[in-house]
């Protein structure tokens, strides 16, 4: 009974105390693609992902029965970073669901129009907002709207302290005019506090911002944690230092902590290297992330995925390496010969036949793909020939005739229709690719099928290509196979080269364009198309899982497509959507929604795109 009328005490007093509508609430899941859209569409950087921003105190005044129910001590407000705009995971602050929604995209249009990023808090959002109301007039009716519900649910200056009380008429006179006020009044007093948050606008930067550690060795931050099993949950983190802990047996003593001899319980005790299976729900209960780099490094759980295999079973290098540039979007500037590339080929590959399981469909895209075979035709009214046009002879005795001298030749002669297509694939061969799809089947088990077929059936069609893959270990170590080149033909021994592809480590994806765009480009052919294997976003050991290797990769396709290369992604990442248009285009990437279609899709996808 106790638990039954507290919890009808807390729901009463909750929603008594206002400033939260959860019958109006409207989800950052619901219109994540519309605010992405507008973002962009009014000019902001297509680079930064939309993402929830976390709930932070703010310690302002709140309303008694606020105070009493415990709620409204944080809120999640917007804000942009170099590579995020962060937006509420959910808005519930007016009654109606529309102003709800207003707000998000309110918020995407302020984020667009930041014209002022290195002023002042309170001066860049009047700018921001003032540069929106004049680019784009439409929304004034919307934030008039959204500012009188703003400024109805904040507190009365009345009821505040005088410094408190002049600062709340600023931000309401900037409100409703934005750029009318030029500074926020100080606090002089010592119990006064902060305004109340203004849901309109986006909240400063972080002073205590997480940066890469500093290497002197390295013209880039080092290399981090490249790992992809992170969570969509944000949260606020700082970068402090080593705690000065010369006692820490002491620290950790407590006396009621040492069981007695009734206390004593045989359990299986835990180890260091154990890992906690609620790490991540403790993270996730954490207001603000702390990291120290100790210069103590954690053990690996997974060896072989960090280091290079044995000589013995690696691939064969070829040549030294190349040295290749890497576009940092940060500096604006190509770092020339920053990243090496090497080639290899398989050492153990043996020509192999096309496996039986995928033969009877082999066989029916070779019969398909024989209808785009080169074929011979006849030339009419030809000087010369193996036959007599007889409609040109006609024609010319009947000019002849009538005083005409005839201007065609009376023959008929053959003449072979050549498809001027040249095709490089590129193979995502990264760690990921390891990942089961089924009971019996993985990633790289479907690449490597879909390889061999698409060979199948550009090998009945007489189109020059060129296969190979790629995955890389930080920068110094971008591994590009070799499986088929353009004067190679496909034979058992390419066959046993595909076969014998295995799951690498990650995918420095801009690298790898770059050297194929190179390839591409020297093959004699009217139409040149790169078409690129993934099953995720680019990322590696270092700053390359981030924007960085995202700008790097479009850097890289939009230098193939100054090269005259028409490069095409072909991807089975479902979540590929958020970040592909932004590489290849609205038109330049399809997604396989399941990846066991891949064999069959995707030489049906090279007809449609030599088709046009």
């Amino acid at each position: 009974m106790e638990e039954f009328i507290g919890k009808i005490w807390h729901n009463w007093v909750t929603k008594t105390a206002g400033g939260h509508f959860p019958q109006a609430a409207v989800k950052l899941a619901d219109v994540e693609k519309t605010a992405g859209i507008l973002f962009r569409a009014f000019g902001g950087d297509p680079g930064l992902n939309i993402a929830a921003a976390t709930l932070e105190s703010h310690g302002a005044r709140r309303h008694w029965l606020q105070r009493i129910a415990g709620s409204g001590e944080r809120i999640a407000q917007g804000r942009r970073d170099a590579e995020t705009l962060r937006l509420p995971p959910e808005i519930a602050a007016f009654p109606e669901p529309a102003l709800n929604r207003d707000l998000y995209l309110w918020l995407a249009a302020v984020a667009a129009c930041d014209v002022a990023p290195q002023r002042p808090w309170f001066i860049r959002n009047q700018r921001s907002c003032q540069a929106a109301l004049e680019r784009y007039p439409g929304l004034r009716p919307r934030y008039q709207r959204l500012v009188e519900a703003h400024i109805a649910a904040r507190l009365n200056p009345a009821s505040l302290l005088p410094d408190e009380a002049a600062q709340e008429n600023a931000l309401r006179d900037a409100l409703r005019e934005p750029g009318s006020v030029d500074g926020l009044p100080p606090l002089n007093s010592l119990k006064a506090r902060p305004p109340q948050p203004v849901l309109l606008w986006l909240i400063a930067g972080d002073e205590h911002q997480i940066r890469p550690f500093e290497d002197p060795g390295e013209q880039l931050p080092p290399e981090g944690s490249g790992s992809r099993d992170g969570g969509k949950e944000a949260h606020k983190a700082e970068q402090v230092d080593k705690p000065d802990n010369k006692a820490p047996m002491l620290a950790m003593f407590r006396a009621e902590s040492l069981p007695t001899w009734a206390e004593y319980v045989r359990v299986n005790r835990a180890f260091d290297e154990d890992e906690d299976p609620n790490a991540k729900d403790a993270a996730r209960d954490l207001d603000q992330l702390s990291l120290i780099r100790d210069g103590e490094t954690a053990k690996s759980r997974v060896k072989f995925d960090l280091d290079l295999p044995s000589a013995a079973e690696d691939d064969t290098p070829i040549g030294p390496g190349i040295a290749l540039p890497e576009w940092d979007y940060r500096k604006e500037t190509m770092l020339e010969k920053h990243c090496l590339l090497q080639p290899m080929i398989a050492s153990d590959a043996e020509p192999a036949a096309l496996p039986g399981a995928l033969a009877a469909t082999a066989k029916k895209l070779r019969g398909q793909f024989a209808a785009l075979a080169p074929q011979r035709r006849w030339l009419k009214a030809q000087p010369d020939g193996l036959e007599l046009d007889i409609d040109a002879c006609v024609r010319n005795l009947g000019d002849r005739a009538s005083g005409h001298t005839p201007e065609t030749g009376g023959y008929l002669a053959q003449a072979r229709c050549e498809r001027d297509l040249a095709c490089l694939l590129l193979a995502d061969l990264s760690m990921s690719t390891d990942a089961p799809i089924s009971d019996n089947h993985r990633i790289i088990d479907v690449i490597r099928d879909s390889l061999l077929l698409f060979s199948e059936a550009l090998t009945a069609t007489g189109d020059r290509f060129g296969i190979y893959g790629f995955s890389s270990l930080r920068r110094q170590r971008i591994r590009f196979h070799l499986l088929k080149d353009f004067n190679q033909r496909y034979d058992g021994l390419t066959r046993g080269r595909i076969l014998a592809i295995k799951p690498g480590f990650y995918t420095r994806m801009g690298a790898a364009i770059r050297q194929a765009a190179s390839i591409l480009a020297e093959q004699p052919a009217g139409r040149r198309l790169l078409l690129i294997i993934t099953d995720g976003k680019p990322n590696d050991l270092d700053v390359y899982d981030s924007r960085y290797g995202i700008e790097d990769t479009r850097m890289a396709v939009h230098e193939a497509r100054r090269l005259g290369l028409t490069p095409f992604c072909v991807t089975i990442d479902r979540e590929a959507g958020a970040y592909l248009p932004y590489l290849f285009g609205p038109a330049g990437f399809c997604v396989i929604r399941k990846p066991e279609d891949l064999p069959r899709r995707l030489p049906l996808l090279y007809v449609q795109l030599t088709s046009v």
